[in-house]
């Protein structure tokens, strides 16, 4: 399949690449040129080939607030909240962010190659529940602009007006279409993500691009969100492993009054432990064996890459809990040589969203 902006991706030349079923640009300068765009200026992601489902009716909210594990009840309406949804054993079916655009209305954004499986499962949880589903993924385009001067380029093409909190959400009315304007992204850094028909999104690349704004792919979308240590889907976060598994411990409300997956999580004991290294040298890579000081494999690297920012390589890796090390030392094994990797308790950096 291919995104509405396909053509454009072509005419600058992008790489591009088959991932969860799209053709998409996976870089278009360099992985480093993008990267420092959306950490220093401002880039633009395709990123339409996300899912989009909308909930609509007197029980929108109460609806999601069932099937998330997050609280979604008590967010103010025009906020976004992330969170993974879980089935009745725990385990992870996707993570996603939920809009509330009003009362009665409210849009899911799924990931990708997760559209079918999401819309089967949230669909056969929706009787007894005031509420119409749709899924419109076929129908949205969506842009992702990241970065310290997107605000300011957004008010200078007139999108934006007025000031736009963290992980807010509207309703817009944009060169006379309908748009969604969320201050939300993925790389840690300022920005907004915008929804809207394929014309609109495809006459706001051309206005983004126009104003010196980076296009950007896949290769440094995954540098950027790893850097500030976001998981991903089919990474750190997959069918088989709990919320509690993978840190977002954050995300999972025990207070609500029930929730998809809360009394299997009530009594989970965690099997891994989701950990941040870096490395003086080498490149960990996904699936990369992680070793203790005494050469026993203890767990498994979800995500690795080379920092632009650090110049680094770095990891995040799940951790067996038995077998985590009291020392915390920690061995990374590339091309059959183990490297020591440092064992880091906060972010690789810090972005600077709002």
């Amino acid at each position: 399949m291919k995104t509405s902006l396909y053509e454009k991706h072509l005419n600058l030349k992008a790489k591009m690449a088959p991932f969860a079923g799209y053709e998409m640009p996976i870089q278009y300068s360099s992985v480093k040129e993008e990267v420092l765009a959306v950490r220093n200026s401002c880039g633009v992601f395709d990123v339409s080939h996300m899912g989009e489902f909308f909930v609509k009716g007197k029980d929108a909210t109460k609806f999601i607030d069932y099937i998330m594990t997050n609280d979604y009840a008590s967010a103010d309406l025009q906020k976004a909240v992330y969170s993974p949804i879980c089935r009745e054993n725990g385990t992870v079916i996707d993570d996603l962010i939920a809009y509330k655009l009003s009362e009665n209305k409210s849009l899911i954004c799924v990931n990708a190659a997760n559209i079918q499986k999401d819309w089967d499962w949230i669909s056969s949880k929706a009787e007894g529940f005031d509420i119409k589903l749709s899924n419109e993924s076929e129908s949205y385009s969506l842009l992702a602009v990241q970065g310290p001067k997107t605000e300011e380029i957004f008010k200078k093409i007139e999108i934006l007006n007025t000031d736009a909190s963290y992980y807010s959400a509207q309703e817009l009315t944009y060169n006379n279409e309908q748009i969604i304007l969320a201050r939300t992204g993925y790389t840690g850094e300022d920005g907004f993500e915008v929804f809207g028909n394929h014309k609109i999104i495809n006459e706001l690349w051309d206005k983004l691009l126009d104003n010196n704004v980076v296009p950007c792919g896949l290769a440094s979308r995954d540098v950027l969100r790893l850097e500030v240590c976001y998981p991903l889907y089919g990474h750190e976060i997959n069918d088989n492993v709990t919320p509690l598994d993978a840190a977002l411990k954050w995300t999972v409300k025990f207070k609500k009054e029930s929730f998809i997956g809360k009394e299997s999580l009530k009594n989970y004991s965690p099997k891994y432990q989701l950990i941040k290294l870096k490395l003086e040298k080498g490149i960990p890579r996904e699936n990369y064996k992680v070793f203790n000081a005494n050469e026993e494999e203890i767990g498994i690297v979800t995500s690795g890459t080379m920092s632009v920012i650090l110049g680094k390589g770095i990891a995040l890796a799940h951790i067996e809990k038995e077998k985590m090390p009291e020392d915390k030392k920690f061995f990374i094994n590339i091309r059959n040589k183990n490297y020591e990797a440092e064992y880091l308790t906060s972010a690789f950096i810090k972005g600077g969203h709002k």
